[in-house]
């Protein structure tokens, strides 16, 4: 380790930006925003130490310019230095002793193992790391600049995707691993990631036990950030100063190589530092009244579900919030965002929604952040539900909830679902036709929350008594159907219900007009066994199964099928809503659509003036099968089938449509199943 003697070292005044610690020809540059602070105190750190080499005391008279406190160090070693700050602050009783987290901290002093160390633990200190120079060699690195109309997209966890040994990965549970998984993402068909958290978070925060192991849960999600520039250390395959950002880099330079977008789902609604009796190691010791929703009594204002509510439209926090973003898309080249209960982010300094929220306008117009995707969760915990109406409609892409809800209940068969599942497979131009355009629609019917595909046919009822919670926590309305038995079963009319419905719901996201995003696992049906609400579950109910891609090969490859279809399809991946002219709807004859309560049979036809080549698709979620009298296809063309969720693989999906007979002028749908058939 470097000798250095306190002696040695000589600041000066330093400048109040950039924030946070910079590199200058003359040493290290230290900017921290406080407005209520009375004194700070910046503390330097060897690594893994427990106490700081040196206290240097900033001077408000002149280590201070306006509400900013900075200082520049002299002589320091250019190689791994931690720091933190002391600050007394009259706004807040918080111990004038913790060394807090800058929130500008490019790397936090975290460890690399995987649950090895509690956050929380008293002789531990979150603190900041220098981070000198960092150089990474992207080459001709560019952005694949996935044309919107075309986006599919694949949520994942990063350690879930590679964690379990049947990954065979090199260093599973890592940003590499997943690179190793880059030719199956490509057999699959998804052309953008979406990475849940990446920041750093601590895993080991959890303090409760699962029941029936008595092994203590985890985070295992990571919706609860610490820092907003810092990707997490445990997600790195080495121990080097700058593993996670390296490994990071590494992964979206690879997938860009191979024509694959990176979108990260991040967290800005709240933080790590929980409710009133929550830890404090960062913003509440830095400027709680600033960084957090307080109410006039001193509480926390709570409308994202955790403890606390970030006060994203505080100037301010503004900022700090628009130079992460600039700071993962500029340094780290990410393509896109996905903002977790992003109303929250559209809320006044008191709670108050706000119709031009000056957050959302700033990341709208941002020039950086202009050519990236930017996907709204347009709502919070707090009741405000923005689905179709997020501010600045026509730039942001929203994750349609209401078109989970609908397909759910119409292929499970509720009553007057026709019509809204008719609006919702064309473009939810209810939703979005005003100002957005189809594909601004993020359709999906699973996702992190809630049941996997495989568990929305098997579970009638949550079951998440091991996450300790006395079966407290998770949605109780899924709009699922068990097929008619609560789990696994050895029925096998059931199971075959089961997996003609898995069928029906991945078939109708695929045809659905809008931007598909799936569910990592669901491609091969897998299941966490009624537990709806897995965030704290490290273990194969948040795992990849691997092996299970072969013991499940027949629906892998109709799912795999379904997605060639879609990508081979233009008709399916529209840049303007549908007219009159561009679908016809039928009942079981042609041109006679059902909108009754009880209906539960929708059919339709997208015609193709460009190619003549009319996709015909039906649904038959009744409990009977439906006699379908086909529409008359083009002169000179005969309809193919190209999809029967009814009959077993291959037949389910053909890889050649015209290698078999044309279909005849009448159809026979089974009960509970979708066809595709197209003119050819």
């Amino acid at each position: 380790m470097f000798q250095l003697h306190t002696k040695d070292l000589a600041w000066e005044r330093g400048s109040p930006s950039p924030l946070g610690a910079t590199w200058t020809s003359k040493g290290i540059n230290f900017a921290l925003f406080s407005e209520h602070a009375l004194d700070i105190t910046l503390c330097l750190f060897w690594p893994h130490s427990k106490h700081p080499f040196v206290e240097i005391p900033l001077d408000p008279e002149t280590n201070k310019t306006g509400l900013i406190w900075h200082i520049l160090i002299q002589n320091l070693p250019s190689e791994e230095l931690e720091y933190g700050f002391r600050i007394s602050n009259p706004k807040d009783s918080f111990d004038p002793n913790t060394i807090l987290l800058d929130p500008y901290a490019k790397g936090v002093n975290t460890g690399h193992i995987w649950g090895y160390k509690d956050m929380q633990q008293g002789d531990y200190s979150l603190r900041g790391k220098v981070i000198a120079d960092a150089p990474f060699d992207w080459g001709n690195d560019s952005p694949p600049k996935i044309p919107a109309d075309k986006l599919v997209i694949y949520e994942m966890l990063v350690r879930g995707f590679t964690q379990d040994a049947s990954s065979q990965a090199k260093a599973p549970g890592t940003f590499l691993a997943i690179i190793e998984k880059i030719p199956y993402l490509k057999s699959l068909g998804v052309n953008a990631i979406e990475l849940m958290p990446i920041f750093e978070f601590d895993e080991c925060e959890n303090k409760r036990i699962n029941p029936k192991t008595g092994q203590k849960l985890k985070n295992a999600w990571g919706y609860s950030t610490v820092n907003f520039f810092a990707p997490m250390n445990r997600y790195s395959s080495t121990q080097s100063w700058t593993g996670a950002m390296d490994d990071f880099r590494y992964l979206v330079k690879e997938m860009h190589k191979n024509g694959i977008e990176v979108y990260l789902d991040v967290v800005y609604n709240h933080t790590a530092e929980g409710k009133e009796d929550g830890p404090i190691f960062s913003f509440k010791g830095i400027d709680n009244p600033i960084y957090y929703m307080i109410s006039p009594e001193g509480k926390y204002l709570d409308f994202s579900g955790t403890g606390n509510t970030f006060n994203a439209n505080h100037p301010i926090v503004s900022d700090l919030i628009l130079n992460s973003l600039r700071y993962w898309v500029s340094e780290m080249h990410v393509d896109g965002f996905r903002f977790d209960l992003a109303s929250c982010l559209t809320r006044d300094q008191d709670g108050t929604p706000l119709s031009n929220p000056p957050l959302i306008e700033a990341i709208t117009s941002d020039p950086i952040l202009a050519n990236v995707k930017l996907i709204a969760e347009a709502w919070d915990a707090g009741g405000l539900y923005q689905v179709g109406n997020f501010p600045c409609d026509g730039t942001w892409f929203e994750w349609n909830g209401k078109f989970r809800d609908v397909v759910r209940r119409f292929i499970k068969g509720t009553n007057d679902q026709s019509g809204e599942f008719a609006k919702a497979m064309t473009g939810s131009q209810d939703l979005y036709g005003k100002k957005s355009r189809p594909y601004h629609s993020i359709n999906f019917v699973t996702a992190h929350d809630g049941y996997t595909l495989r568990d929305l046919v098997s579970y009638q009822d949550k079951h998440n008594l091991d996450n300790g919670e006395n079966n407290q926590d998770g949605a109780n309305q899924n709009d699922s159907w068990n097929c008619g038995h609560e789990g696994e079963t050895q029925d096998r009319k059931i199971n075959q219900i089961r997996e003609r419905q898995m069928r029906n719901l991945h078939l109708a996201l695929m045809v659905a007009i809008g931007t598909p995003m799936l569910l990592m696992g669901d491609e091969y049906g897998h299941t966490k066994k009624g537990n709806n609400n897995t965030y704290c579950q490290d273990n194969a109910l948040n795992w990849f199964l691997w092996d299970n891609l072969k013991k499940n090969k027949d629906f892998v490859r109709f799912y795999q099928k379904m997605l060639q279809f879609r990508h081979e399809n233009p008709l399916l991946m529209r840049k303007e809503f549908l007219t009159d002219s561009d679908v016809t709807w039928h009942g079981l004859m042609p041109n006679q659509a059902n909108w009754g309560a009880e209906n539960r049979f929708i059919a339709y036809t997208l015609h193709d003036p460009a190619h003549s080549q009319p996709i015909y698709i039906a649904f038959n979620a009744g409990f009977q099968p439906a006699h379908i009298h086909l529409p008359d296809p083009p002169k000179g063309k005969k309809w193919y089938r190209v999809a029967d969720t009814s009959l077993k693989s291959p037949q389910d999906v053909c890889d050649s449509p015209k290698s078999q007979p044309p279909l005849k002028r009448i159809y026979d749908l089974p009960e509970y199943s979708a066809m595709i058939a197209k003119a050819l």
